[in-house]
């Protein structure tokens, strides 16, 4: 009771609706193998939208501990080993239990062909500066997060020690600004570097590679940093912010859609403008939602739900799961009406095995994790 009355119903929204976005575009797979309509493209779309919105939120809620750290506090290197302590005991044993389940799948069907990349998975470099292997693919989004937890809370400790920077609260703020534009670097590199047929090679080239996006984290920290620094002001306009949060959403998948904008024509527009006006957008609608409550017990019981075992969602849902409904089922000779069936089966397998992941595995380590390791 108590752990439901410290959240903030207004986060666990963001991080339901990322999860549902997420599930709901990978349940498309299962109803249309081509001639896809014009909404299962925008419903495909919106999905990978939700994973860019956990990266901002994770970033957000990740960079208020450290801000706490650097900011109001001494931030030593035991504060800086406790911190990633405590960011494995969240992270680390769900997707090492899912990682071997995918072996094991895998194995046990003779159509284990990654060989001796599966160690790369182990350190979170399958994706590092290249494309993600076809095996366990929703862990492209996890090595970029893990990295993205290693480097900057680093050179914050660096800046604050080695440089003995005393304005704490700039530190925090340039560092991560200087972070970004050394990423653009990279970003640059692959810019001038790369020839692109197509959305999907694009995607598997650049959006879901390491170096390419950790800034999409980093976002969050600048998020963050803004909300305490100038809390009254972005109160005040909270209202005007998602106005203009959702317009420039909005005119980014327009312009797309009527200027017919691809990867293989407008590459400039998907390494620099995309990706980073898609996470400003995100940024925008924060603290109107933020804010947000409701005095529907049943609505705060589901948002609740669905926000705690979104991260075994995530993990459970694709390879595992609706994977191995279409290695077992013959999608292409059901009606539309059975495919229907063949999804209510998925949802309710995916959120079935991730409340039992969570239960017995995620929530009882998070438990051990607040007894043994302070903030």
């Amino acid at each position: 009771m108590l752990e439901k009355q410290a959240r903030i119903f207004g986060l666990d929204v963001l991080r339901a609706l990322a999860i549902l976005l997420v599930v709901v575009s990978h349940a498309t797979f299962l109803l249309f193998d081509e001639n896809i309509p014009l909404v299962v493209t925008v419903i495909r779309t919106l999905g990978a939208v939700g994973v860019d919105l956990f990266f901002v939120l994770s970033g957000y809620l990740i960079g208020g501990i450290l801000y706490n750290k650097v900011v109001l506090s001494e931030f030593k290197l035991d504060d800086l080993f406790k911190f990633w302590k405590r960011r494995w005991y969240r992270t680390l044993p769900v997707y090492f239990v899912t990682l071997v389940l995918n072996i094991l799948l895998l194995l046990i069907l003779g159509d284990f062909q990654i060989g001796s990349k599966v160690w790369f998975y182990m350190v979170f470099l399958q994706n590092f500066s290249g494309a993600h292997p076809d095996f366990f693919t929703e862990a492209w989004s996890l090595s970029i997060e893990e990295y993205a937890y290693i480097f900057l809370p680093l050179i914050f400790f660096l800046a604050l020690y080695l440089f003995k920077l005393k304005n704490k609260r700039r530190v925090y703020l340039v560092t991560t600004l200087l972070i970004i534009v050394v990423l653009a670097l990279f970003k640059w590199q692959f810019y001038i570097s790369s020839t692109i047929e197509s959305y999907s090679e694009w995607s598997a080239a650049f959006r879901k590679v390491l170096i390419y996006r950790l800034d999409s984290v980093y976002y969050g920290f600048l998020l963050l940093y803004i909300t305490k620094v100038y809390a009254s002001l972005i109160h005040k306009f909270k209202t005007v912010l998602f106005v203009i949060g959702v317009v420039l959403f909005l005119s980014l998948h327009m312009a797309i859609f009527l200027l017919e904008i691809e990867p293989n024509t407008h590459l400039w527009f998907y390494t620099f403008i995309y990706l980073q006006g898609v996470c400003i957008s995100l940024v925008l609608l924060f603290p109107c939602c933020i804010s947000l409550n409701s005095n529907k017990v049943k609505l705060k019981e589901i948002v609740y739900f669905m926000s705690t075992r979104s991260y075994s969602i995530y993990l459970l849902n694709y390879s595992l799961i609706l994977l191995s409904i279409k290695r077992l089922i013959q999608l292409n000779t059901l009606s539309f009406e059975e495919r229907m069936l063949v999804v209510i089966c998925f949802l309710i397998i995916t959120l079935f095995t991730a409340n039992i992941l969570y239960t017995h595995l995620e929530k009882p380590i998070l438990q051990f994790r607040d007894r043994k390791i302070s903030r």
